[in-house]
């Protein structure tokens, strides 16, 4: 087997991917499956910017676990890559000398290691999307799978689109035959042969994270920064102390960023109110300005969706939540917006005691559940119709959907432009003529003998 390691350093945390396949079948396909993976343990690196060299640190332990599940003899050909999305995205924005920073410090600590080191870098949102499509569809075999004797085969099944909802940002990627309008949403992708035009868009300072802080500095703003402020999506029975500094850190929030000293504290308490939750949550939207002749939300131009679509992250973990703690199921719109308003009106004792294992995360329920329902609806444009078509996801099989395998297939020319040629597959057709000649041989002998014995039969008669 042949293995490659992809670290995927999000806004909130970082994940190491471990991925084999046969060492033979480079530019084959079906054939790359998630051997394992680690989560970091502390937030994403973006995180240490005071701290540099910590951020290198934090990647020790799931390093350290990489040694023990690549086998030894293994290390020197495996390829390791970083990749950082939106979270070290927005760090550049705010400050590029302690970005640089940060991915010096990582890039360190990886090279320590007996890997085959290949880089560490900050994908762009575009990259992020694409290479999450490549990811879904490599996995449910749309481009190119092997036949039963053994060809490599084009299904002629059309590809899912990929929606990725992570902390900082969240992507939206389809194939389209629709006129893409705006040329920085269009990847032209050539694979196994077959081309395909795909549109793309990441919307930075959208992903959970980052909304709630979002949404949070538009609550202080309505109540003019007194010292409590009311939060409707919260629930009753849950209020928090926050200093201004933990909401105004970001540059997604800091055009808003009030004149008082940022060491101020508020406290927010909860009431648990659905429809005012919802009237907060869609002002973080613009939905006025177009200048395309059609358009998602910010002035950002995209097709009608069509097809089937796969949402993952956040996405996932939303919807999960609302179907296996509050019992609901998710089908048709309307099912999510009457979730949310549940969600919105239990109090914090009952949330807590559904769901006790996931008390950080159980009061921002109600405000992410209204923001997937309003990002799907009225910013993506899913309808009755369109809307049965998305699969809420985590994984294809045992591998996780996420742009880290699409990444890592694309760095190591995994999958090629051409298609695979036939004879690739030849040793594995010989085994399975081989099979169907021992069946067929079989079977002869069977009836020949039968016959025997019925001719056997009537002589003695």
């Amino acid at each position: 087997l042949q293995y490659g390691i992809v670290l995927d350093a999000g806004s909130s945390h970082t994940a190491m991917f471990i991925y084999k396949w046969p060492a033979d079948k480079e530019n084959d396909t079906g054939v790359v499956s998630e051997h394992s993976m680690c989560d970091v343990k502390g937030p994403g690196i973006s995180s240490y910017s005071l701290n540099p060299l910590a951020a290198g640190t934090s990647l020790e332990h799931c390093l350290n676990q990489a040694l023990r599940d690549v086998p030894k003899e293994k290390h020197a050909d495996t390829p390791l890559y970083l990749g950082a999305t939106a979270g070290m995205r927005l760090l550049n924005i705010a400050d590029p000398q302690v970005s640089d920073a940060v991915l010096r410090a990582v890039a360190a600590k990886l090279k320590m290691y007996p890997f085959d080191f290949r880089g560490a870098k900050i994908l762009s949102g575009e990259e992020e999307g694409v290479f999450g499509w490549v990811t879904a569809n490599y996995l449910l075999e749309n481009f190119i799978k092997r036949g039963w004797l053994g060809e490599w085969i084009q299904p002629q099944k059309k590809t899912v689109g990929a929606m990725d909802f992570g902390g900082a940002s969240t992507q939206i990627t389809f194939e389209t035959r629709d006129t893409i309008e705006n040329p920085r949403n269009k990847v032209m992708l050539k694979l196994y042969g077959q081309a395909y035009k795909v549109y793309t868009h990441s919307f930075l300072c959208y992903g959970r994270d980052q909304v709630l802080k979002r949404l949070l500095s538009k609550l202080l703003q309505d109540e003019s920064y007194q010292a409590t402020v009311s939060h409707p999506c919260w629930p009753i029975g849950y209020n928090k102390s926050l200093s201004l500094s933990s909401i105004y850190d970001s540059p997604c929030t800091e055009k808003e960023r009030p004149s008082l000293a940022l060491n101020t504290t508020v406290t927010l308490v909860g009431t648990g109110n659905g429809n005012l939750c919802t009237l907060h949550v869609s002002k973080l939207f613009d939905f006025t300005n177009c200048s395309f002749s059609h358009c998602s939300f910010d002035g950002v131009f995209q097709p009608k969706v069509s097809g089937n679509f796969i949402a993952f992250s956040a996405f996932f973990y939303t919807v999960d939540f609302i179907r296996t703690v509050m019992g609901i199921p998710v089908h048709l719109p309307s099912d999510l917006k009457d979730a949310a308003e549940i969600v919105c009106a239990t109090s914090w004792s009952e949330l807590l005691q559904n769901a006790p294992k996931l008390e950080k995360r159980l009061p921002d329920y109600c405000a992410v559940s209204t923001f997937v329902y309003l990002l799907t609806t009225k910013g993506y444009s899913f309808n009755n119709h369109s809307f049965p078509n998305i699969a809420f996801q985590k994984k294809v099989g045992e591998t996780s959907i996420g742009w880290a395998l699409g990444y890592m297939l694309n760095l190591t020319n995994m999958i090629p432009a051409e298609k695979p040629l036939f004879h690739k597959s030849m040793l594995y057709n010989y085994w399975v003529i081989l099979i169907l000649l021992f069946v067929v041989t079989t079977l002869t002998s069977l009836v020949t003998a039968i016959c025997l014995l019925r001719y056997s039969k009537s002589s003695i008669i």
